[in-house]
Formats: structure tokens, sequence, C-alpha cells
């Protein structure tokens, strides 16, 4: 008989968090709950996903304790696990991360270039909030922390918090390996075992077998070098490429993946490998934040109203996905011991022996209850330690301009950043950042 936990999602607002719900309640007998609270800051926007929410738990998992606030004594007490999805200043803020580097020619994304620095000095503050609840008020409990960009974000922690209780994580190689067992016949992307090195959004697969240990390279290397990772003519059964954008950044593999095909890639080195292709295929006024507005977070709290109004979630048409499913089976290793292998985002330490081991890496670990322990992945080439180097470098520089209030430093990791072209260009950019994020940004000098 499992030992029940008691869960806290961070961030309870998130057009995630329903999916999130969903998927615990489907795995109550891997990962048994005996209380779930949410926590946000917006009380507007938690109370749409909450209601919906209790509807579906009264329904599904009555055995479970539910309930919403946004006390964080109440929230944080007795707690085991901190499932943390925040995403501060919203998406309205998301918008300008995107649309302002357009403005000068430079990659416009939420994770990586000019918009994920700007994300990242908002987020390293409401990270840091999150964990000092969590010590204060349940000190064993574990922080599992997907708020992006979540290579700064673990950085910041390393420094600001190095003895905290959190593991960083993501699921979009999560979501690629779901396109790839799609593309090999097999039912499940946990049949697939990986080794795999780089920064979260920043890195490469080295091998893939499946279970029985027969090579999935070959034939995976000649599918992606056609067509990425969507299906040789037709969408995959992935939800992800269900809008345009995603499909064109699974297609856009096959490129990223000649440059060096000794690897498989992750799609988001695109957007430093392919910026230019990425700017002229962006429109500066309608970008993936308009996107998720308009279709994302429209359809789901249309339909957590929808749960809140009938009482009943019987035909919910909200279902648990891969972002949720990496989760509880992180949560699951760490409560019962499994000694699962996942990929975390994790303190080098020479698991990538030629680059800074002080550097957050993501890297296959094995998950128990005492923690997590990387695997070592060796020397790694050339190429790709250039590019780790450059990007840990702009990674650290952001979290010292953070720490240091530092105008000069934001600006350097600006300039260093692979997307963006020139010194004079980063600063361009840097000033209107600023002018936008007074409310968020410490003030820098």
């Amino acid at each position: 008989m499992l030992e029940k936990q008691s869960v806290v999602i961070a961030g309870g607002g998130s057009t995630y968090t329903a999916g999130i719900v969903m998927m615990l309640i489907e795995n109550q007998e891997k990962f048994p709950l005996r209380k779930l609270t949410f926590y946000d800051n917006d009380e507007q926007r938690q109370k749409i996903v909450a209601d919906a929410c209790e509807v579906i738990v009264r329904e599904r998992a009555p055995e479970i304790e539910f309930s919403a606030t946004t006390d964080p004594e109440k929230a944080f007490t007795d707690v085991d696990f901190v499932m943390a999805h925040i995403r501060v200043g919203g998406l309205s803020m998301r918008e300008k991360d995107e649309k302002i580097p357009l403005k000068y020619g430079v990659v416009g994304q939420e994770t990586c270039g000019p918009g994920g620095v700007a994300y990242a000095m908002r987020s390293i503050p409401g990270v840091i909030e999150l964990i000092d609840y969590m010590e204060k008020y349940s000190p064993k409990a574990w922080m599992l922390n997907y708020s992006n960009p979540a290579s700064i974000v673990a950085e910041a922690t390393r420094v600001l918090r190095p003895d905290a209780k959190i593991i960083n994580i993501c699921d979009m190689p999560v979501a690629i390996k779901k396109s790839i067992a799609d593309i090999m016949g097999l039912k499940h992307e946990n049949e697939i075992v990986e080794r795999y090195y780089g920064l979260n959004h920043f890195g490469w697969w080295t091998e893939m077998t499946d279970r029985q240990g027969n090579d999935l390279l070959p034939k995976l290397k000649e599918h992606v070098a056609k067509w990425g990772y969507s299906a040789a003519g037709d969408e995959l059964n992935n939800p992800l490429l269900e809008e345009a954008s995603w499909m064109d950044t699974f297609q856009k593999a096959k490129d990223i993946y000649a440059v060096d095909p000794e690897t498989i890639p992750n799609t988001y080195l695109k957007y430093y490998l392919f910026p230019d292709y990425v700017v002229a295929h962006s429109n500066p006024d309608y970008t993936r934040a308009n996107e998720v507005m308009d279709h994302r977070e429209k359809n789901v709290f249309a339909e957590c109203k929808r749960i809140a109004e009938n009482g009943t979630a019987k035909d919910t048409i909200i279902e648990a996905g891969e972002h949720a499913e990496f989760v509880v089976q992180l949560a699951g290793a760490l409560a019962y011991n499994t000694y699962e292998r996942m990929l975390l985002i994790v303190p080098n330490n020479g698991a990538i022996l030629n680059i800074d081991p002080k550097a957050m890496v993501e890297v296959p670990c094995i998950v128990s209850k005492r923690g997590y322990e990387p695997l070592a992945m060796g020397e790694i080439p050339q190429f790709q330690k250039g590019m780790i180097e450059q990007q840990v470098s702009v990674e650290k520089l952001v979290v010292q301009a953070y720490l240091e209030k530092s105008y000069q430093k934001l600006w350097q990791a600006l300039t260093l950043s692979k997307t963006v072209p020139s010194a004079s260009v980063a600063k361009e950019i840097l000033d209107d950042l600023i002018a936008v994020n007074k409310e968020y940004w410490p003030e820098l000098v």
C-alpha cells in the first residue's frame, strides 16, 4: 500500500493545471493523493480552473481533499510536493517578450534569446519566493519546477538556494520522444532508452534504443533527414502539432539535423542555428503568445467554465498530457524509490566532462528517494561544446545581472546570445525591455 501524498500546484490558474489534475487522478494507483491544493497570486484566474477541478476531483477521486488559495501559509503547509509552473507577468508580458525583439529583426521567443532573458528576470524572484514558502512551511517537501525559462531559473536556484530540495524539469524532450515513438511504431515514449546531453531547450540525443536494446537511430535518422519529427506527409498524434507554429518547428528538425547528422537534435535549436529563418517566418504583429491567447487559453477556460456551470465533467474534453505525466513519474520516483531514468536539469559536476562543472545541464538521471544521480555523458564534440559554453555564459550573466542589478551584465548577456547580431541591437532591445518590465525587474544601474 503506497503512502498517500499531499501536493500543491503553484500556478493554479495555468491552462495546464487541469491536465495535471487529470493525470494525477488517472495515476492514483502509482501516486495516490490525500490532498491537492492550488496556489496562485491571481485569484480570479485561479478560480476559473479551480471551480472546474473541484468538480473533476469530486466526481473522479472524492477521497482527495481539494482546495484553492492565495494564502501561501495555507497552500504550503503539510505538503510533500510542490509542482510549480508559474508565469510571472502572464501572457501579456510574454507577448512583449516576443514582439520587442522582432522589431529589431531578432528571434522573438519566450525561452530563447532576448525574450527568454526578459522572462527569466521576472521568473527568478517568483520561483525563489516559492522555494522560501516551501522551506518555511514544509521543509521536507520537494519542489518540481517546470517554470520557464527553465535553464536560467535552474541557474538562479543553484546560486541563490543551493541547498533547496528543487528539481528543475522540462517536458519538451518528452514531447519530441512522443513523436519519435510514433515514427518508430512504439506504443509509448517510455519505451525509448536514451543518452542525451545539453542545456534546457538546447540539447542532442546520441543514443536511442528500445527496451530490448535495439538501436533506433539508423531508421530514425533516415526519417528525420526527410521529414524532421513530422510523419511522412501526415501530422502525428501529438497535441502540440495541432498549431501551425509547432508543425513548422517539428518539420524544421530536418535542417537542424543536417548540421550534425551524428546526433538527433532538440527542436528549439532552430532558434539558435536558423534565427534568420525564424524571423522571416514570424509575424511581428501576431506571435505565439497571441496564438495561445486566441486558442489554448480561450478553449481551456471556456471548458472550465462549462464544467463549473454544469456541475459535471463527465463529458469533458480536458485530457492529461505528457506535460503532466512526466511530473507524476518524477514525483513517484522520489516518493516510492522506483529508480526511474529521466532527463533533468541539474548541476553538471562532470556529467559532461569537457564543459563548466557549474553549468546547469540537461542529462539523464536516476531518480529515487535519495534524489537524483546524473549519468556520465563523457566528453562531447567541439561543435556542441562551443554552443553550450556560449549559452551557459548567457545564462550565468543573466543571473549575475539580476543579483547585482547590473545593466552592463544584462547587455553583455544579450550581446552574447547567438540569436542577437550585435551589441548595438542588444542595447536597443534591452532598453525597450526595461521600459515594459519596470513592474517586475529590479532597477538596473
